[in-house]
């Protein structure tokens, strides 16, 4: 399967694009690359990407696709950055613009960004593509080498969002281009695709994935991209689909953590898988042996032994939800649905917003612990202390206050 990120640079009409066995996808965007639509073995093509509506891909992301088989070709735009910042570990670029990035012709976003409609479509010039217009220009005769340097240079100068086909005519006529402007607009007239270099070189990259299959040499070993970081994206980024519903793996983990009753229970065997399958080359040690090498004490494991969670690894997995029910990954679903109600009904909402003292209210409630044992109590569940926990427990506050709240009117609504 070819999966191909693209926006402006490529219409969704493009015949090649609705060729069998191609995924067309939205520009790309952070954590995409972990979606298990994308198996071992696939072709992902990177055309277009965002950067301000939401995170950039990251590279290590890029990284740890092609380190599980994913061949990564780059192009035209976010695509053509990227794969000339990878190159040396196994990224494939394609194209003029992937070839200028290389030699250093040219740096930087502004050089590909455009504005772009809610439909997806450019509304402004790149950089890369007004410098094409120009150079085509010169050789016509139309404008002299120097003239054609003064001129990008102002063009450049506009904000990208700004830089649409009114500001380009006006910028020329200012600077006593009006002669190129006009040239331009009749070649842009006779053919609308004049000069755009991103759209050819995005046509190049398609053409490159579907006529040579053959995978790109990783260059890389998981050490360069294996980090806490890391971990913490492909955890947040960590689906499951069960039971009919599409749920985050990380929402289903702290609702067993909160309200799973003997949680930690399920916390110390996966201690003791962890101490039996110790990483770094280390031998396996019952939790017990282990425990007593490092204290005295009578300390419990989890106060001692904190390791992080890898929500892709299965064994984990199966450890972690041993007790969870169909009713629990129901209320996760209920859970999540708050909070996208709470984001679009409530601007600027984030779960990083809820107030603490309300999480920490429920976990009290919930865990029917005085304050002083919320520390211990957290810690027992894999949480490590009160203060994470609060941290973790704010995405469920939503949903249990909206839960308490009907249980509260039901009540009212049944009493005589």
């Amino acid at each position: 399967m070819h999966h191909v990120f693209v926006g402006p640079t490529l219409h969704r009409s493009e015949p090649i694009l609705a060729t069998p066995n191609v995924q067309v996808c939205p520009p790309v965007q952070h954590g995409d690359l972990f979606s298990e639509s994308i198996g071992d073995g696939d072709t992902v093509v990177i055309i277009d990407g965002v950067y301000h509506q939401a995170p950039a891909l990251r590279h290590k992301e890029i990284l740890a696709a092609m380190g599980r088989g994913v061949r990564v070709i780059g192009a035209a735009s976010i695509g053509a950055m990227r794969a000339a910042e990878l190159a040396g570990f196994g990224m494939i670029g394609i194209g003029s613009i992937y070839t200028a990035y290389v030699n250093g012709r040219i740096d930087g976003d502004d050089e590909v960004a455009v504005g772009q409609s809610p439909e997806g479509e450019a509304l402004t010039w790149p950089v890369v593509n007004l410098r094409r217009a120009l150079e085509l220009a010169s050789q016509a005769g139309v404008l002299e080498n120097d003239r054609a340097v003064v001129l990008l240079e102002e063009l450049r100068s506009v904000y990208y969002p700004q830089r649409t086909t009114a500001a380009v005519r006006a910028v020329c006529r200012q600077q006593g281009g009006h002669v190129f402007a006009e040239w331009l607009a009749e070649q842009r007239a006779r053919d609308q695709h004049f000069a755009d270099l991103k759209r050819a070189d995005a046509l190049a990259a398609l053409h490159r994935a579907l006529v040579d299959q053959a995978p790109s040499a990783v260059c890389a070993s998981p050490e360069i991209w294996e980090s806490a970081y890391f971990l913490h994206w492909s955890n947040t980024f960590a689906r499951s689909r069960i039971d009919g519903l599409d749920l985050a793996t990380a929402d289903r983990l702290v609702y067993q953590q909160v309200f799973t009753r003997d949680f930690s229970r399920t916390w110390t065997s996966y201690l003791e898988h962890r101490s039996l399958r110790a990483a770094g080359g280390s031998p396996g040690l019952p939790l017990r042996t282990r425990l007593a090498q490092v204290t005295s004490s009578n300390l419990p494991a989890h106060s001692i032994f904190r390791p992080p969670v890898d929500l892709r690894d299965r064994v984990t997995v199966a450890l972690l939800f041993a007790r969870e029910t169909p009713e629990d990954r129901r209320s996760v679903a209920r859970y999540a649905e708050a909070v996208a109600l709470a984001h679009r009904t409530q601007p600027g909402f984030c779960t990083d917003a809820v107030r603490g003292d309300l999480s920490r209210r429920m976990l009290l409630e919930v865990w029917g612990c005085p304050a002083g044992r919320l520390d211990a109590e957290a810690s027992s569940r894999g949480l490590v202390s009160a203060t994470n926990a609060i941290r973790a427990a704010k995405r469920l506050v939503p949903g249990y206050l909206k839960e308490r709240n009907s249980h509260t009117e039901e009540a009212f609504s049944s009493a005589p």
